[in-house]
């Protein structure tokens, strides 16, 4: 479960080697980026969050504990970073669509696209806790158990909360007409 290799990239950047940290960076600068901009919806703040994300993990690499994995700390790190920014902001933007997929028919495309706007959309009627649950769960397709290491809750309010956010994400979509068989 846990990333050897990380952790010796992390030893060696600890140990006076910051080429070692560029290879982290590199590794998880793509996936960093994918959470802060579909918590933000906002490529700016995305690219400052990933930034801010690296600096920080770099500053504090002695308080990473090897038991754990290095990408679900770094992770941890930008879901707080993405979460502070939101609660400065206060803002909410619709992703542009010219970064969906083009490799589909029209029709195809057409309908992928339009799902997705009323999944955002439903997903907007959350609070952002049960959203940055969602995403983690089911877009990012973490383990609850990391999940629970990237929310600092416990295993269990993990899965009581997903439930809940399931649960009222159904019942918007319901309300929006889009039921099981839509």
């Amino acid at each position: 479960m846990i990333d050897r290799d990380d952790n010796e990239l992390v030893r060696q950047c600890l140990g006076g080697n910051p080429q070692a940290f560029e290879v982290l960076v590199e590794k998880y600068q793509k996936p960093i980026f994918n959470v802060a901009y579909r918590m933000t919806h906002n490529i700016e703040d995305a690219e400052d969050i990933t930034q801010t994300v690296f600096v920080k993990a770099y500053e504090n690499l002695r308080r990473f504990r090897p038991k754990y994995k290095f990408f679900s700390w770094i992770y941890r790190i930008a879901v707080n970073e993405t979460l502070n920014v939101l609660q400065q902001s206060k803002r909410t933007e619709e992703i542009d669509s010219e970064y969906s997929s083009q490799e589909k028919t029209p029709d195809e495309s057409y309908a992928q696209t339009e799902l997705h706007e009323k999944l955002q959309e439903a997903m907007l009627g959350l609070s952002m806790e049960y959203q940055v649950l969602v995403l983690l769960k089911h877009f990012q397709h973490f383990s609850y158990r990391e999940i629970a290491y990237i929310m600092d809750i416990p295993e269990k309010k993990v899965k009581s909360r997903l439930f809940t956010a399931r649960q009222l994400l159904h019942d918007i979509l319901a309300r929006k007409g889009m039921g099981p068989h839509d």
